[in-house]
């Protein structure tokens, strides 16, 4: 019978890990199903520039420490600037970030006073860390979230090392990723700045001095790039704290529909409650300390401190949040494994798990995916780089973006150098001012259809005044406008689209 049992738990780990490599895999073969978006896109114009001395001075007039652009334009001179190599940057942190996580649930369940059972503690961890759909939505983006992640889970680690071991490894392991993590996002500033509050309060010196002399760095960026960091433009599209907030970050973490799925998991656990549990089983003691070890406790208090701070200055963006997952991932899996569950129980809730995986199978990728024709939030940008490449006399709204995706796909190979870089209003109006007129124009926008047609309407306009009419090309392309004008006193036919090999 042990035998058997053995063989079982062997097979059903076994499973976890290959559902973690599917996982994995799948989301690293769709690193280019989809097209770059716009913040990849502001991403690739930060980051690429000439010298190392030019990305610094750009990133004075940005929301961001240099850390994560500094290491993807060190990672571009080393293996290419393209988008695939540049996506998979995240990808290597989302596979290490969940290997930190899995190795620190270890750790907190083989420290616990009560008995809790170390592999189911692990699958838990693994499922978490690899297949919900927090981390695979940023395993495969331009964006410095799967870095952040792994980066706030080394220096979780560290502390953990400290605190239960004195280690003074583990201090220099802490420093190193409180530092790292406050250059690399401002929420790991704001998170480890928690940290340093919560240890100075529990007079635990050796952290607090740590957590401080390592944010100091950060602390002088934001003095570099004061003038923009302060000013009105920073964040201006963050809104104040609201339902909507809560719910898109709990959407972001369990997959769409959160608070039905909420729901279900809390009458699913009442129910474990009163029939799937062992009424004889000791309490389970040493929570708080497990919370607070697992750096439960400070991430508690850097969300309310940045929910409070945004009812005046708007700091909350739902994936930012992304920042709770090094401690939350741990810490929920060791409580989870540590339910003195009975076998009835222990059958329910390996039911819900595979119901729960089912799920994220699908939701977890259905940003990343193919499926409305390789657009990615709302943006299209790839296919109508794709359609205009051999075309002259084009504008739009956003052509900074708009010239930053040619760049990509011509160095993807998938359109050759184009004939014109894009232009703005301003350009087309010097343009309509210069004879002989084009005898073709341009127009393109990209985004969510009421979007679109409104930033394409003072382009429209002038082409319009200027004697040109404008039809859509392929209006079946979604999140896409691409308007043809042509002269109405010269009417040739146009070249046939460029068609990627």
């Amino acid at each position: 019978m042990a035998m058997s049992r053995s063989w079982r738990q062997s097979w059903i780990h076994l499973a976890v890990v290959g559902l973690c490599f599917g996982f994995a895999l799948k989301a690293l073969g769709l690193i280019e199903a989809t097209t770059l978006w716009s913040d990849e896109l502001y991403s690739v114009g930060k980051s690429f520039q000439p010298s190392y001395g030019a990305l610094l001075a750009m990133l004075r007039e940005d929301t961001h420490p240099p850390l994560y652009y500094s290491l993807l334009w060190l990672w571009g001179q080393a293996v290419g600037q393209r988008p695939v190599s540049l996506r998979l940057l995240s990808w290597i942190a989302y596979g290490l970030g969940g290997l930190v996580m899995v190795c620190q649930t270890r750790a907190l369940a083989m420290t616990q006073a009560t008995t809790v059972p170390v592999r189911r503690a692990l699958a838990l961890a693994a499922l978490l860390a690899f297949c919900s759909p927090y981390p695979v939505r940023f395993a495969v983006e331009r964006k410095s979230y799967a870095l952040l992640v792994l980066l706030v889970a080394i220096a979780w680690f560290g502390r953990r090392l400290w605190l239960q071991a004195a280690s003074r490894p583990g201090l220099w392991l802490y420093a190193i990723g409180v530092l790292a993590a406050a250059l690399t996002h401002f929420y790991g500033l704001f998170l480890f700045g928690a940290a340093a509050l919560w240890d100075g309060w529990q007079r635990r010196w050796s952290l607090l001095a740590a957590a401080l002399l390592a944010l100091l760095p950060a602390l002088g960026w934001i003095v570099h790039a004061r003038d923009y960091l302060f000013s009105s433009r920073s964040g201006s599209w963050i809104g104040r704290p609201d339902f909507a907030l809560l719910e898109d970050t709990l959407a972001r973490a369990l997959g769409p529909w959160p608070l039905p799925k909420l729901l279900v998991l809390l009458l699913v656990f009442l129910a474990l409650r009163r029939w799937g549990m062992e009424r004889s089983a000791p309490e389970q003691g040493h929570q708080p300390t497990l919370l607070d070890v697992s750096g439960g406790i400070p991430s508690g208090l850097m969300v309310m401190g940045v929910v409070l701070i945004s009812f005046v200055k708007p700091l909350a963006f739902s994936r930012y949040f992304v920042v709770l997952m090094p401690a939350l991932v741990p810490w929920l899996s060791v409580r989870a494994a540590s339910l003195p569950l009975t076998v009835w129980g222990r059958r329910a809730s390996a039911l819900g798990v595979g119901l729960i995986l089912v799920l994220w199978w699908h939701q977890s990728f259905v940003g990343i995916t193919a499926a409305v024709a390789g657009s990615r939030e709302s943006d299209q940008f790839r296919a109508i780089s794709q359609e205009t490449a051999a075309r002259p006399e084009r504008y739009s709204p956003r052509p900074r973006l708009f010239n930053l995706s040619d760049r990509m796909e011509v160095a993807a190979g998938r359109i050759p150098p184009p004939l014109t870089p894009w232009g703005d209003a301003d350009d087309l109006r010097a343009r309509l001012l210069v004879s002989p007129l084009p005898a073709s124009l341009w127009l393109a926008a990209t985004g969510p259809d009421p979007v679109v047609h409104r930033r394409l309407k003072p382009l429209e306009r002038l082409a319009e005044q200027a004697g040109y009419t404008c039809r859509i090309v392929r209006p079946e392309q979604p999140f896409s406008r691409v308007l043809l004008c042509r002269s109405v006193a010269s009417d040739p036919p146009s070249p046939p689209p460029f068609v990627a090999p």
